[in-house]
C-alpha cells in the first residue's frame, strides 16, 4: 500500500515539530493556534484514547459533558412536545419544534437537526422512531438530558454547551473543545471540564489509568501529544 501523499501546506506545519513530545495542556493549546493557518476559523479537536474492556458494555463511555464555553457550533435543536408546549420549546431557544406532525416529519427521514428533546409524555410515540434516529445516535434519552418534562432547562442547558460523549468499542473519543479564535483559557477550561468528567466515569474494577493517551489537534494541522503526569 503506497503512503498518502501530505501536502506541501501540511509538511510547511510539521517541519521541525515533535507531534510525539508530550505538551501540557497550556503549552499545546499555543502550538495548535500557532499552527492554525486555514483560511478559515480552525476548530480545537480533542482525541481521546480510553482502556476499553469489549467483554463488558459499561467500559465503553457514553455520557454528557459541559463545555462551560461551548463549542463555537451552532447546535440546531428540534423538541417534540405536546402542542401546549410548542409555544414554551420555541421560546427556549428550539430551532423546530412540533407534536406527532414533527414526528412523521422525522419519521420520513427528514432530519433537519443535531439534537433532538423530548417531553416524557411523548416518548411512547417517539419510540417508533428508534430504527430512524438509532443509527444517528440522536434517540431522546432522560440519561443525557435529552428526555425532560422542563423544556427550557433542556433546551438552555445544550445551548450552552452540554454535549454528549460516547467512545467507540476500540475506546476512541474525539470531539470539538472549541475554536482556534477562542482565548487559551477557555479552551483549558473546556478541555479540563472533558478530562474531569471521564476520569469520574471510569469503570468499576477497572485497573490502571481510564485515560490512556490523549491528543490535541485543529481542524487542518498536526495533533499534539499531551502530558497526563499533571
Amino acid at each position: 500500500m503506497s503512503k498518502i501523499k501530505k501536502s506541501k501546506r501540511y509538511q510547511a506545519l510539521v517541519k521541525d515539530f515533535d507531534k510525539l513530545k508530550p505538551l501540557k495542556i497550556e503549552d499545546a493549546v499555543k502550538v495548535i493556534k500557532e499552527k492554525a493557518k486555514a483560511k478559515f476559523v480552525e476548530s480545537f479537536d480533542v482525541s481521546f484514547s480510553l482502556a476499553v474492556d469489549k467483554s463488558k458494555p459499561d467500559s465503553v463511555l457514553r455520557t454528557t459533558v459541559d463545555l462551560p464555553n461551548g463549542n463555537g457550533k451552532k447546535i440546531k435543536i428540534a423538541v417534540i412536545c405536546p402542542n401546549d408546549k410548542i409555544e414554551e420549546a420555541k421560546s427556549a431557544g428550539a430551532d423546530i419544534a412540533g407534536s406527532e406532525d414533527l414526528i412523521e416529519t422525522i419519521n420520513s427521514g427528514k432530519i433537519d437537526f443535531d439534537v433532538l428533546v423530548s417531553t416524557p409524555d411523548m416518548m411512547s410515540k417517539v419510540g417508533k422512531l428508534g430504527k430512524v434516529l438509532g443509527p444517528k445516535g440522536i434517540m431522546p434519552n432522560p440519561k443525557y438530558g435529552t428526555v425532560s418534562p422542563n423544556i427550557k432547562k433542556a433546551v438552555t442547558d445544550i445551548k450552552k454547551g452540554k454535549v454528549e460523549i460516547r467512545c467507540d468499542k476500540d475506546g476512541n473519543l474525539n470531539l470539538s473543545i472549541g475554536r482556534v479564535n477562542f482565548e487559551d483559557k477557555k479552551i483549558i477550561e473546556n478541555f479540563k471540564s472533558v478530562y474531569d468528567t471521564i476520569e469520574k466515569e471510569k469503570p468499576t474494577g477497572l485497573k490502571g489509568n481510564y485515560i490512556k493517551g490523549v491528543f490535541v489537534t485543529n481542524s487542518m494541522g498536526p495533533s499534539v501529544k499531551l502530558s497526563l503526569g499533571n
